[in-house]
C-alpha cells in the first residue's frame, strides 16, 4: 500500500500524463459535446433544487470553496437556483468547522452569504428558493449584471465581506463576460477565484449554437484570454481542467495571484 503521504505527488503524476494525452483529452471533450445534445447538465439537483452544472465542475467548486472559505460568494445568473443552494450548503459546513455549529445565520459579526445576481428570477424560482431552509444565506439581486445601477448594488453589499469568490454563468456572449469581468474582477480576494462558466462554448462545434446569441468566437473563452492578457493579477488554474477533463469551463478558473 502506498504511503497517504504520497497522493499528492501520485495525483500530480497522473494529472501531468492525463494533460499529455491527446485522445484522452478529446474524449473529455467528445463526451461533453455528445451529452451536451441531451441537455445533460440539467439531470441534477443540489439539496432539491436543480443545479445545470456538470457533476465534474460541482467537485472542483466544491475543492476551490473549501480552500479559500470564502466569506462572500458572488453568482452571475440565478437559473433555478441549485448553484446558489450549493454555495450556501458549502458556506454553512465552514462555519460548522469554524463554529462547531451551524445557524441559518450565524452569530458572528458578517455571516457568510451567496449573492445572486439575474436578469430575470422567475417567480416560481423565487418561491422555490424561499421556501428552502438555507436561503436565509442568499441576497437576490435581479436585474443585467452589467448595468451600472446593478454593479453599484453589487460593490455596496461587497465592501462589507473580505473574501470573495465570484462566478459568472449568466450571458454567454463575448461582449457581455467581458463586461463581467471588467466590472467584478476586481472585488476577487487574493488567493481566490473568478470562475467563468461556458467557456467551453468556443470549443464546441460551431453548429451546436446555431439558435444562440454565442457561438464560436464569440463566446466567454475569447473574453477571457482577452481580460487575462491585460490583467496579470489573475491566472488560469490549468490544473483543475486538467485534472477534470470534463468541464464546462476550460481556461475559466482565473485565480487572483497578486
Amino acid at each position: 500500500m502506498k504511503k497517504i503521504d504520497n497522493l499528492a505527488q501520485e495525483r500530480a503524476e497522473n494529472i501531468n500524463a492525463m494533460k499529455k494525452d491527446a485522445s484522452l483529452v478529446k474524449s473529455g471533450l467528445d463526451f461533453l459535446c455528445d451529452s451536451a445534445n441531451y441537455n445533460y447538465c440539467h439531470n441534477f439537483d443540489w439539496l432539491s433544487r436543480p443545479i445545470i452544472q456538470y457533476p465534474q465542475d460541482i467537485i472542483a467548486f466544491q475543492e476551490i470553496v473549501w480552500k479559500v472559505k470564502p466569506d462572500l460568494i458572488i453568482e452571475m445568473g440565478v437559473a433555478r437556483g441549485g448553484s446558489l443552494i450549493l454555495s450556501a450548503s458549502l458556506l454553512s459546513m465552514i462555519d460548522l468547522c469554524e463554529y462547531g455549529e451551524v445557524k441559518l445565520i450565524p452569530r458572528h459579526d458578517k455571516p457568510r452569504c451567496v449573492l445572486g445576481v439575474d436578469i430575470d428570477i422567475r417567480a416560481h424560482n423565487l418561491d422555490a428558493l424561499k421556501a428552502h431552509p438555507l436561503y436565509p444565506r442568499l441576497k437576490l439581486i435581479e436585474g443585467s449584471s452589467i448595468d451600472e445601477s446593478i454593479i453599484n448594488k453589487v460593490k455596496d453589499i461587497a465592501r462589507n465581506y473580505n473574501n470573495i469568490l465570484i462566478c459568472l454563468d449568466s450571458h454567454h456572449t463575448y461582449d457581455h463576460v467581458l463586461a463581467e469581468l471588467e466590472a467584478y474582477a476586481s472585488l476577487v480576494s487574493l488567493g481566490s477565484y473568478c470562475i467563468v462558466f461556458d467557456t467551453v462554448i468556443e470549443d464546441m462545434p460551431i453548429e451546436m449554437h446555431n439558435n444562440r446569441p454565442w457561438g464560436v468566437g464569440n463566446s466567454p473563452k475569447k473574453a477571457v484570454k482577452e481580460f487575462i492578457a491585460k490583467n496579470l493579477e489573475f491566472k488560469i488554474d490549468k490544473n483543475i481542467q486538467n485534472k477534470l477533463l470534463i468541464t464546462a469551463a476550460p481556461d475559466g478558473f482565473l485565480k487572483k495571484i497578486k
